[in-house]
Formats: C-alpha cells, structure tokens, sequence
C-alpha cells in the first residue's frame, strides 16, 4: 500500500517540485496539501497549491487553507525575489478552476489523523504554524501520527534566513519549538543536508526535455530560482531543499542521521536557530525533550536521480 501523506506548503518553486516529486512516486499517496505563509502569503499559497494540483490531474487532491500569521507575531513577508512575486517564478498563470475546502488546515489534519491512526505522515516543507495549531486543538494526533519529516532547521550549519537560522523555522520559531518538543516520532531534513543537494543546470535543463505537465511546469518556474541562487551563492544551479524531506520519506537510507533533543530559538538576532544538544550531559533547557532525528549527511547523486527518475515515470 502506498504510505499516506500529507504535504503542508507554501508553494514557492522548491515546494512546487516536492509537490510534483511526491505525486509521481508510486510508493506514496498524497492525500491533501494544507498550505501556510513563507514564500507566498496564504492565501497564494493556496491558489498555487490549487493550479499546482490542477496541472498535476489530479484535482480530487484537496487543499485546505492555513493561517495567515506566526503564533506570537505578524508575518514578516514573502520572498519574491527567489520565488517570484506570484510564488512560482513570475510566470504568472491564469486562476484555477478550483478552490480551497472549507475545512482549515489544522483541522484537516487533525480529521486525517485521527480517521487514519498510524497511517499519516506529515511533510511540512514550510513554517510549522499548522502543524503547531493542531498540536495545541488535538494533542493526540502525537499518538496516531506514523511520522513527522520537516524540512527546515540547521543544526550544525550556518542559516540562509539569517546567519543563525534557516528560513521556514525562522518564519515561526515559537511554533517549531512546540512540534520539536511533542512526543512524536519528527526527523529535520535541514539546511546540513539540503546544501549538499545540488542540482546542476544540466538536471535543470532535463525537466525541459520530459514529456509530462508535470515536468514542464517545473521547467518554466525554475529559472527565476536558479537565478537566486546563482546570484546570492558561488554556484551553478539550485540546493534542493523541499524535495530532499519527500526522499527521505521514500528512502531514509539516503540519508545519516544523529537523535539530538532540539531547543529553537525565539528572541534576538539568533531567532529561529535550531541547538541540538549534543553528548551525553544533560542540560536544563533540553531535559525532557524528545529525540530529533536529524539528517547530517545525504547521498546527493542517488537523490537527485531518484527525483528525476520519479518525474519521467
């Protein structure tokens, strides 16, 4: 059986191609993406995911909408000069046809959850605002959820948000210490592995010759992004970061990890840094935190050419 997941976002290019990555991957069944702020605002965010799922032919997939702000503060704005101001590399596309269910992203994943005990697994490739606001309405879902597996964080690397912290926990640090904190079984594909996913422009310039929407979407929004990167890094091409938590969910061996309790940082210029504590002294800040599993190294190549070998299929 194909493994249950739900995908939270906030498409963005890099979520577009996890989103893509994961609908054509036999081994899993996308039941919902619930959408967040990050690279767009909400409410874009689901417009995309909506046209995203509308592409892809698979309109039945439902969308429901996130909240709109951090737990603590307003939203501090979008990215459009990695993500374009539409979100998808200002190739600027028409409405859907379609729209968001009625039902809030908390909720849907809580329904989920809890009609599914032990089947879901939850991919937030954004903030962990929802994720943390179904924590806080349903705190059983840590006890019928299969897994956790968020991109985001640094644990022993440098930020891009900051030079402390990676963007998506940056967006809403108080949030991610809540799901790093729940006991539940989370694993953070962060920035120590993400940098060392590189996608060169001839695997760029190869979506361009697959013949399926999917992969010619994914053709024309990239540009605008390795354009980003390209400009801001000593670089050709583009880190995968979205698109390395769905490997990991389709293949941990991809991946070394380290089990670490995680603290987030929540004031000052460090907001948003992800401190595992590490070695066998316990300290008063980390007692009784949960395990993290934390990805430290990655098989980039093998990665990088199951995605690709997905979007061809």
């Amino acid at each position: 059986m194909p493994r249950k997941i739900i995908i939270d976002t906030d498409p963005g290019v890099d979520d577009t191609m996890a989103i893509f990555f994961a609908l054509k991957s036999t081994a899993l069944d996308v039941i919902g993406l619930t959408t967040i702020f990050g690279n767009v605002h909400t409410n874009l965010a689901s417009t995309n995911a909506v046209r995203l799922m509308e592409i892809a032919g698979t309109p039945q997939i439902p969308v429901a909408t996130g909240v709109a702000n951090p737990l603590t503060r307003a939203f501090g704005g979008p990215v459009p000069f990695v993500h374009g101001d539409d979100g998808q590399g200002n190739i600027h596309l028409p409405p859907p046809q379609g729209k968001p269910i009625e039902q809030s992203a908390p909720e849907f994943i809580i329904e989920q959850i809890m009609s599914h005990p032990g089947e879901i697994t939850l991919v937030p490739v954004g903030p962990l605002t929802n994720i943390a606001m179904a924590l806080r309405l349903e705190p059983r879902i840590t006890e019928n959820v299969h897994e956790v597996v968020i991109m985001g964080g640094n644990a022993l690397v440098p930020g891009n948000a900051s030079p402390a912290a990676e963007a998506n926990i940056r967006n809403d640090p108080e949030a991610a210490d809540l799901v790093f904190g729940a006991p539940w079984p989370v694993t953070m594909v962060g920035l120590d592995v993400t940098h060392k996913v590189h996608m060169a422009p001839q695997h760029l310039d190869h979506y361009k010759t697959i013949n399926n929407a999917l992969a010619q979407h994914v053709a024309r929004i990239v540009p605008h992004y390795r354009n980003y990167f390209e400009s801001s890094f000593d670089m050709e091409g583009i880190y995968v970061h979205d698109s390395s938590a769905i490997a990991y969910v389709l293949d941990p061996t991809l991946f070394k990890t380290e089990q670490w309790p995680l603290r987030v940082e929540t004031e000052g210029f460090s907001r948003g840094k992800t401190w595992p504590s590490i070695g066998k002294r316990t300290r008063p800040d980390w007692e009784n935190r949960p395990l993290v599993n934390v990805c430290v190294e990655v098989d980039s190549p093998r990665l990088i050419d199951m995605e690709i070998a997905a979007m061809e299929a």
